[in-house]
This record gives C-alpha cells, sequence and structure tokens, in this order.
C-alpha cells in the first residue's frame, strides 16, 4: 500500500515514518482494497501533554475514511487511529458481503 506522510511545523525522523509504514501495512489484513493512505502529523503549540495530532485519510475504493486522534506520543496516536480505522475497515468488508 502507498502510504504518504507529511509532517507539518516539524521533521519526522525515519523511526517514525518506518513506524507508520509497519502500522499502515497490517490494515490490508482487515481489508485488502486499500488503495493508499495519507498521513498528517502536527504538533499543537499548547501547554498540555496530549498536542501530538495524527489525521490518517485512507483511499478505497468508492469510498475514503478520516480518522483524527490526539495523544501525548505519535506512536500512540498512529496505534490508536489505526485501530480505529481496522474496525471501520471490517465494519464495510461485512457490509459488501452482505450486499452481495
Amino acid at each position: 500500500m502507498k502510504v504518504n506522510a507529511q509532517s507539518v511545523n516539524f521533521t519526522a525522523d525515519g523511526k517514525l515514518i518506518d513506524f507508520i509504514q509497519t502500522r499502515l501495512n497490517k490494515m490490508e489484513l482487515f481489508y485488502d482494497k486499500v488503495i493508499s493512505s495519507d498521513v498528517y502529523l502536527k504538533v499543537e503549540n499548547t501547554s498540555a501533554k496530549e498536542n501530538k495530532i495524527v489525521e490518517i485519510k485512507v483511499l478505497v475504493p468508492k469510498d475514503k475514511f478520516v480518522v483524527k486522534k490526539q495523544c501525548k506520543s505519535f506512536e500512540e496516536a498512529i496505534d490508536t487511529a489505526c485501530s480505529s480505522l481496522e474496525r471501520k475497515l471490517v465494519k464495510r468488508k461485512e457490509k459488501i458481503r452482505l450486499n452481495a
């Protein structure tokens, strides 16, 4: 799957990009028709500890899923966002199977 990662107002290191790639590749286990995904990493300038924002857009045939999570670390935000995306993809797969 093609993963496009963009970091806003900072430079993401290689480890984080690799983590994103491996975590998003696992989504193909749940739904094999994923075309591509865009990941946006942002740091909010607040005094709160949970200032890391991750937004993931996943393109599937005839649809698009968007999940936005805010956590203490990018890894945690990516993990929770991917978990909710996996649930959405499983739901879509079941819906398609029932309609077929």
